[in-house]
């Protein structure tokens, strides 16, 4: 991703949520080939054990981060295995359903919460006490262009994402005199099975086709474009190297500048 003879992350430990598809897995591999050692752990079984053997600075592990216990076994484990922490990319995250707010599940509004925001909480609470012995570092929260504006037929991932704001620039207040900045990446919608996913369901929802619905979402933007989960990757690299070394406290837009979201 960048050239010269210089890695920007070089013996650097990291942390990635959901690391083993998608924005995760890039992430690994452009901290991997900047000189970090990565442990990423993610629910997806399959593609955890993809992940064996590919590199032998990348350790996978298989866990649900909505279980504070699993949470808690996994960051003793990555600590037993890397020696300490540097990074954390709380990258895990889900849609959560398509719906008017008073149709929306207890189910599903709780575990879209327990997903996308105390799985935020249970990962920081326990990488915090391992930064702050390595003396400094960084956490990149991933929050989403909805945490910008209003969202209809998504309010429980809405709802989630902005508190991971509130969340990110309280603990860059906290942190700050460790040494530790804290960021929180706004992408807009990132091109894979998750947003196709999303479309379809939303496509079904208003009654037109997902290519309308696609259409619209891509008007949202000024560039008029989706990002690819490189482009995320290239801006998490940016904070968390020393390129980004005064950068915290703040909620960074990878969306082409997202001028509204869609309406219902």
């Amino acid at each position: 991703m960048f050239s010269g003879s210089f890695s920007l992350l070089q013996d650097k430990r990291i942390v990635i949520t959901a690391g083993a598809n998608g924005i995760g897995l890039s992430m690994a591999r452009c901290f991997l080939e900047q000189g970090a050692t990565v442990c990423v752990c993610d629910q997806d079984g399959t593609a955890v054990a993809a992940l064996s053997g590919s590199h032998s600075k990348l350790h996978g592990f298989e866990v649900d981060v909505a279980d504070p216990s699993a949470v808690q076994s996994f960051f003793e484990a990555s600590e037993r295995t890397m020696g300490g922490l540097d990074i954390l990319v709380n990258n895990a995250g889900i849609a959560g359903p398509t719906a008017l707010c008073e149709e929306v599940s207890i189910e599903d509004w709780r575990r879209t919460i327990d997903v996308d925001l105390n799985a935020q909480f249970y990962c920081t609470k326990y990488a915090i006490p391992m930064l702050k012995a390595a003396g400094s570092g960084s956490i990149v929260m991933m929050a989403s262009n909805a945490a910008l504006f209003g969202y209809p037929l998504r309010s429980p991932y809405t709802a989630a994402k902005w508190a991971l704001i509130g969340l990110t620039k309280t603990l860059a207040m906290e942190l700050g005199p460790h040494g530790i900045r804290v960021n929180a990446l706004c992408p807009c919608s990132v091109e894979g099975p998750r947003i196709d996913g999303v479309i379809e369901r939303e496509a079904a929802k208003r009654g037109v086709s997902a290519e309308k619905v696609r259409e619209d979402y891509q008007r949202q933007s000024s560039l008029r474009t989706f990002v690819s989960p490189g482009d995320v990757a290239a801006m998490a690299l940016f904070l968390v190297s020393d390129l980004g070394a005064t950068i915290s406290g703040q909620a960074i837009g990878v969306d082409g500048h997202t001028e509204s979201l869609a309406q219902l």
